[in-house]
């Protein structure tokens, strides 16, 4: 039924008047008021959940909740894998006191001595490696779901939206601190992270781009500036020999045919008896 011409005219009339209303109305009004998970365009987003400092007060600035979102998948873009990326979390991962810290899939042995002068406890290190890349996709999900563990590092080359989506959901059934390392390649392709950063080593530290974050688009590259650390990795096979007593890594079966490779401090020989139960329970 067509309306009569003055009910037209007082409706336009009605909008016309309450526009000017609404906007002062709503301008006055602190999105985080209405909902945690609002915020205008202009503003960094309040963070709801748990987070862990970054150690870097710099970065903090530029984060919503002042550090790593915990139960959710934090992308870290990189171009030369096992060069930076621990300079930059290691503050987070040695303030974690409780549960295992995983290294999956690093794309080299970890270096043992480098990783105790950060102040990482050796002892609740776990290096996984897995022969496949469903594998790998895998024992990350279980590790996340199970709640097990206070972090999880991944590096991974190739994942599908799918797979991306999948880990994080996983991570939101926990509060893991959980960082996928990938190529810079991958700044552009769609991913659920709801932070997503951009890493390189410089001369002068580190040097960091959001790709994406909850708030205020960031286009100025933040630099850290960091005193020279040794290399978190080493390239041969005797990163255990000089000061902690070597143990050869020894398969352990995930489940069916999943496998991974353990290598830490000796007495991590215990672990090799109960980290199915304890990643994957």
């Amino acid at each position: 039924m067509k309306l009569p011409e003055e009910d037209n005219i007082l409706y336009l009339h009605t909008a016309v008047l309450l526009f000017p209303l609404f906007m002062t109305f709503s301008s006055s009004i602190a999105p985080e008021t209405i909902h945690p998970s609002l915020w205008r365009a202009s503003q960094l987003a309040r963070g709801t959940g748990e987070y862990v400092a970054s150690g870097h007060a710099a970065l903090a600035a530029e984060l919503p909740g002042a550090g790593w979102p915990g139960g959710a998948l934090t992308e870290i873009l990189i171009q030369h894998q096992g060069t930076a990326e621990l300079s930059l979390l290691h503050a987070a991962l040695a303030s974690l006191k409780q549960g295992h810290i995983i290294f999956l899939q690093a794309p080299h042995p970890p270096q043992a001595l480098a990783l105790s002068e950060l102040g990482l406890d050796l002892s609740r290190l776990l290096w996984i490696r897995c022969n496949k890349h469903a594998d790998a996709l895998w024992t990350a999900e279980q590790i996340l779901r199970s709640g097990s563990c206070a972090a999880l590092l991944f590096w991974q080359s190739q994942v599908k939206t799918e797979s991306l989506r999948r880990l994080h959901l996983a991570a939101q059934s926990g509060r893991t601190l959980f960082f996928m390392m990938r190529p810079p390649e991958y700044a552009q392709s769609p991913s659920p992270a709801p932070l997503r950063l951009k890493l390189s080593a410089v001369v002068t530290g580190l040097q960091i781009e959001f790709i994406k974050r909850r708030g205020a688009q960031q286009h100025t590259p933040l630099l850290i500036r960091l005193p020279l650390l040794s290399s978190m990795y080493s390239h041969g096979n005797t990163y255990l020999d000089q000061h902690i007593d070597h143990v050869d890594p020894q398969p352990i079966t995930v489940t069916g045919n999943s496998t991974a490779t353990l290598a830490s401090r000796a007495h991590a020989a215990t672990f090799h008896r109960r980290v199915s139960s304890e990643l994957v329970s």
